[in-house]
């Protein structure tokens, strides 16, 4: 099977920061507890942009992927950070094994 990479790069609007901050603990607490498939979820901090924030996730498929997308904690994070961005990006990448041939 091929493992799905996701690196999701959101930028928050300033007045929301503690608020949006708070529900990518969440996210990210939730994602961890409850999604079959998940390999990583890790929320790092940008330091040269202010509230900028990327997840780098791995799934062990594109099917466990598309089950954390449906997952209660997901959808309504979705819907608690509705117009609190300035922007999101998200890039969804097959993970290629390289064999070393030594």
């Amino acid at each position: 099977m091929e493992k799905i990479v996701v690196l999701a790069k959101l930028r928050i609007k300033k007045k929301f920061a503690n608020e949006v901050y708070n529900e990518l603990i969440s996210l990210h607490n939730n994602t961890k507890k409850f999604d079959e498939g998940c390999i990583q979820y890790d929320l790092h901090k940008n330091p040269d942009e202010e509230n900028s924030f990327v997840f780098v996730e791995t799934w062990e498929s594109l099917t466990a992927l598309t089950k954390h997308e449906k997952k209660e904690h997901f959808v309504s994070f979705i819907e608690s950070v509705e117009g609190k961005l300035e922007s999101l990006d998200i890039s969804k990448l097959i993970k290629i094994d390289i064999k070393n041939k030594d």
